[in-house]
């Protein structure tokens, strides 16, 4: 493992540079630590959703089957301000190596869409995403921007057909994963030689065990992360500011916007 955020960051992250160059298939990780530059609440952290909201009834699908209001409400701020939020440093960074031709694939947690806002392409969503809201009973879609204009009124978007509350295609807890994102998921993982672990403590199951295919796989991972991961002694670079890193990076590639 090399590097950890301390005197020697600037050099590790020269020889993550390097190393990125240097793989034929790169994929990127990402989880709420990225978002929190762009003014996101991330869940699990000091100043995190978990410590001032109850987000497990947020996102319970028993609970949003009883009372939607529950969902819409809390979340109001928290998704349904999205179109407000920027991109970060991070998110511009990874759509420029992705359009450079040096990341094969993005693998999010988060479901705030700023990965596609900020321009990058081949975005795996494993937790699923709230750009459509979707009627269980006729299949009827809304957009995002019409939902959540409906949300800032204070009021449940609902399907016109059925009269019932659209469900956002977020996973709630109580749903399994998309199958498809899964699926592309561990295979772009088994396929990287190096994989970029951004912004995620590494707890949330299954997700959390996709850098373990890239290892088992014969890959490197390459975490960026504040907190400790149960990853970190596997990691062949390890260090702790996604600004610093990325502003690195930014410059080692020539990346416009990396001063974000």
């Amino acid at each position: 493992m090399n590097g950890n955020g301390g005197p020697d960051a600037g050099e590790t992250a020269a020889r993550l540079a390097e190393a990125i160059r240097d793989a034929s298939h790169c994929v990127a990780f990402t989880g709420a630590g990225v978002s929190t530059l762009s003014g996101i609440q991330d869940f699990r952290g000091k100043n995190g959703l978990y410590r001032t909201v109850d987000a497990d009834r947020m996102f319970d699908l028993s609970v949003f089957r009883e009372d939607p209001m529950v969902y819409y409400s809390m979340a109001r701020d928290f998704i349904y301000g999205l179109e407000e939020k920027k991109p970060s440093l991070v998110h511009l960074v990874l759509a420029g190596l992705e359009g450079q031709g040096r990341l094969a694939a993005l693998i999010t947690q988060n479901v705030d869409l700023l990965h596609e806002k900020a321009g990058s392409k081949n975005v795996i969503e494993i937790h699923g995403s709230p750009a459509r809201h979707g009627c269980r009973r006729c299949g009827y879609s809304m957009p995002f921007a019409e939902a959540a204009a409906v949300v800032r009124e204070g009021t449940v978007p609902t399907c016109p057909e059925c009269g019932v509350a659209l469900k956002p295609g977020i996973t709630f807890f109580g749903e399994n994963l998309p199958e498809g994102a899964i699926s592309r998921a561990i295979a772009e993982a088994r396929r990287a030689d190096l994989m970029l672990v951004l912004g995620s403590s590494l707890a949330v199951r299954p997700a959390a065990l996709l850098p373990e295919y890239t290892l088992n796989a014969g890959g490197k991972l390459a975490i960026v992360n504040d907190m400790p991961t149960h990853l970190d002694r596997y990691a062949e670079f390890r260090l702790e500011d996604l600004s610093d890193t990325f502003r690195a990076l930014a410059g080692e590639f020539g990346i416009e916007g990396g001063d974000a």
